[in-house]
Order: structure tokens, then C-alpha cells, then sequence
């Protein structure tokens, strides 16, 4: 009777405590570019962040555990992001917004970095020029789901990320099962993510 079920007690409290911190996630945003002010848009009370407990940015990296790389990542900025990243405490998790954090954009150059995974590892890529609410939000839920599957912080191999929206097939991020997690936007929304 001492041994009948022990790994009951450790599932049934890991699982208490990912629904909890899918539901209270401190965010620290690292913005350099355009795409911070769409992300402002979504903690306003149209489209209300708080109701996924995401509201209040934490402006120093070791009271956060949700990276937001918003915008640009250049070559000098690497070192400094992976600062951030790395003064983060466990478990974290990093959430690239808007096409330059996820392949550079169309500011792409010598300067720029080719997507905030170079530097960083990256949990789930939210894309567009800049993203609309809707998609950063379809980003968070993603993100909680790998939080309580328990599968956010664990940066075991390249290929274990979500996409959100349209991405080039062939640069995909791929789950670490084979599959690869996209999902498409609304009819308002043009197929290659940019606001025109």
C-alpha cells in the first residue's frame, strides 16, 4: 500500500502548478521597432491581455518569465537580449512578435539578426507586419496550452516551437512530434500578414 500509485501526487500538483502560471504570466517586453506599438493596442480594453493574466510587464528580466522580443534584432543587440534572457529565472518562456523577431523582415541586412531563435530560444512565433491583436492573443493561448502540457520552457531540441499565422513552408518551425502547429487568420486578414 506504501507504493500503489507515487506518481500520482507529483502529475496531479505539476498540473496545478501549470494552470497556474498559464494564468499569470509577468511579461517583460524587449521592443525596438515598430511592432511594439500594435502590441500596446493589445493590453487596451478592446482586446483586454489581462483576461489571459498576461496584463502587467515587469520591466526587469528576473521578476519576468515571458520574454516578448517585439521588433528588430540586430547583431548588437544579440549579446544584450541574451542577457535578458539569460537573467530570466525557470521556467521562461520567449514569444517572438511581428515578422523581424521571427525571420528578420524586410529590414534584413548585414546588421540584422535572420529571427530572434539565432540568439534565443523561441517558444512561439506570432508573424506580421506588424501582427494584428487577434494573432498575438491566438499566440498567448498557444502558449499557455504548451505551458500546461508542460512543453513551453523545455528547449530541448531546435524544432520545438508553435507558429502562429503564415509563415514560408520550407522555414516552418516543426514540434518536436513531427507537426507543426500553424494557425490561420481570419478572412479580414491578407494572406502574408501585413496590414495594408
Amino acid at each position: 500500500m506504501s507504493n500503489d500509485n507515487p506518481t500520482f501526487v507529483p502529475t496531479v500538483l505539476q498540473d496545478a502548478v501549470n494552470w497556474a502560471q498559464k494564468y499569470s504570466l509577468f511579461t517583460y517586453p524587449f521592443a525596438t521597432a515598430c511592432c511594439a506599438m500594435e502590441f500596446m493596442s493589445t493590453m487596451g480594453p478592446r482586446y483586454d491581455i489581462a483576461r489571459f493574466g498576461a496584463e502587467f510587464p515587469r520591466f526587469s528580466p528576473r521578476q519576468a518569465d515571458l520574454l516578448l522580443v517585439v521588433g528588430t534584432i540586430t547583431e548588437r543587440q544579440a549579446p544584450v537580449l541574451r542577457r535578458v534572457y539569460d537573467q530570466m529565472p525557470d521556467p521562461k518562456w520567449v514569444l517572438a512578435f511581428g515578422v523581424c523577431a521571427s525571420t528578420g523582415g524586410f529590414y534584413q541586412n548585414y546588421t540584422v539578426m535572420p529571427g530572434a531563435d539565432q540568439v534565443i530560444p523561441v517558444d512561439v512565433y506570432v508573424p506580421g507586419c506588424p501582427p494584428r491583436p487577434e494573432q498575438v492573443l491566438d499566440g498567448l493561448m498557444a502558449l499557455q496550452n504548451r505551458i500546461q502540457e508542460h512543453r513551453g520552457h523545455v528547449q530541448a531540441e531546435l524544432g520545438n516551437t508553435a507558429a502562429i499565422g503564415y509563415r514560408d513552408r520550407r522555414r516552418l518551425p516543426v514540434l518536436s512530434d513531427g507537426t507543426s502547429m500553424t494557425l490561420g487568420l481570419d478572412e479580414r486578414m491578407p494572406k502574408d500578414g501585413r496590414v495594408r
